[in-house]
């Protein structure tokens, strides 16, 4: 058995790349990221990172943190909702203020990852490899086999692979009903544009860096979603729609034309509607994906191998806690995996993460789908009713922002010490 702990990461995302920062700077940890790509980058637009994730950003180490800083993340004044229809269309529901305390900054994904694996030894890093299973050995060990035909011996397996996780569904079982995730039936269509532009459309008074704030508007089966990134440069520009024959059906992606984006969006405040038409229907047609999220999991972890981010707990984007759950994750698994002596102790590091962080995430990624439904005008209670939504919307971020990290780290640590004891 080896003397250093050899952990393989698969998926070389945000939420692995996270975790290889936190785990290197412990010497007796031997961590290598396979990337299944051909290069390590992130699809996608920009992600929020609200104050839990940003207080276990630091709890993780200044490194961390600073990360987040050198890639441009613009922290938000405050994040404010929005009616766009029914009787008080053009009316606040809600907002949030900063009022000394952070609330959220906004990230590109790709600038955070490349500032995450800036340090990573090269040697550490490996891309196209794709995971296609892994044999247990009678030391303990395992023997992950790439698709290319390569092999690599570890101690302990992450799975960082994303919302189609390979390592999922070897941990699950391919008939499991949580093994895969399923589409909410709602799509969406992103774009980031120059600041100026946006600006032009939008409204100088919404899109102000020196008051940086998130706007979501809710309508009758639509949302609409702006915010400020890449200290400045960018603005982010969502629109998402509910599609009932959409629900659960294997579609990942469709086609939307100029023509219906205008339609959907042809009763909302003139200014919104002029900036859907000159920032989204400059082409004839966008390219719009569905949401999907993960059913909860009975665990995220099987003797040496365990899954972490979107591969543990994919959730649809209502609530912005995809990205904040990797970096608790990341919080938690580094905490205890550095604390780990043996292979063996790193198992139970595994069991301890999976009690303490499952019952947290499948619960935000159900108030997530729920959130959705509210956002998109379609709560049974709430639906356009200003007073409903004000009562009801806002609150459900409570228990995700205003999360003692500290204690949940603290607490996993606790549970690791009894675990370890003779």
């Amino acid at each position: 058995m080896s003397s250093s702990i050899r952990i393989a990461i698969s998926g070389g995302g945000l939420a692995g790349a996270a975790l290889i920062q936190a785990l290197l700077p412990h010497p007796h940890l031997d961590v290598h990221i396979f990337e299944s790509a051909t290069a390590f980058k992130e699809a996608g637009m920009a992600i929020g990172v609200a104050r839990n994730a940003l207080s276990a950003l630091d709890l993780i180490g200044s490194e961390a943190a600073q990360c987040l800083e050198r890639a441009g993340a613009v922290p938000m004044r405050g994040v404010r909702f929005m009616l766009a229809q029914g009787n008080n269309a053009g009316s606040m529901i809600d907002e949030t203020n900063n009022d000394g305390q952070r609330i959220t900054s906004i990230v590109h994904r790709a600038a955070f990852l490349k500032e995450l694996l800036a340090n990573v030894p090269e040697e550490r890093m490996h891309a196209s490899k794709q995971l296609d299973k892994f044999d247990r050995n009678s030391d303990g060990s395992l023997t992950l086999h790439f698709t290319d035909g390569t092999t690599h011996e570890c101690d302990i397996l992450i799975g960082a692979d994303g919302i189609r996780s390979t390592v999922r569904k070897l941990i699950l079982g391919e008939s499991d009903p949580a093994a895969s995730p399923r589409n909410t039936g709602t799509w969406a269509v992103m774009t980031l544009k120059p600041f100026a532009a946006a600006q032009a459309s939008i409204g100088e008074g919404p899109v102000n860096i020196e008051d940086a704030r998130e706007y979501m508007w809710i309508g009758d089966g639509a949302y609409l979603m702006h915010n400020v990134l890449n200290q400045g440069q960018l603005v982010q520009f969502v629109i998402a729609v509910h599609e009932k024959d959409a629900e659960s059906s294997d579609r990942w992606h469709r086609t939307v034309s100029a023509d219906e984006i205008k339609k959907i969006y042809k009763d909302w405040p003139p200014h919104l509607y002029k900036a859907v038409t000159e920032l989204l229907c400059d082409q004839p047609e966008q390219p719009a994906m569905y949401l999907w999220e993960h059913p909860p999991a009975r665990t995220y972890v099987s003797g040496p191998v365990a899954i972490m981010g979107d591969a543990a707990h994919a959730t649809s984007p209502w609530q912005g806690s995809g990205g904040g759950m990797s970096i608790e994750d990341t919080l938690i698994l580094s905490t205890l995996i550095s604390r780990a002596k043996t292979p063996t102790e790193a198992q139970t590091a595994l069991r301890v993460y999976d009690q303490v962080r499952r019952p947290r995430t499948q619960r935000i990624v159900e108030s997530s789908r729920g959130t959705g439904i509210i956002s998109l005008g379609l709560g049974e209670e709430t639906k356009l009713d200003l007073e409903q939504l004000k009562a009801k919307l806002l609150p459900r971020w409570d228990f995700i922002v205003d999360f003692d990290n500290k204690k949940h780290r603290d607490e996993a640590l606790e549970i690791f010490e009894k675990e370890l004891k003779p």
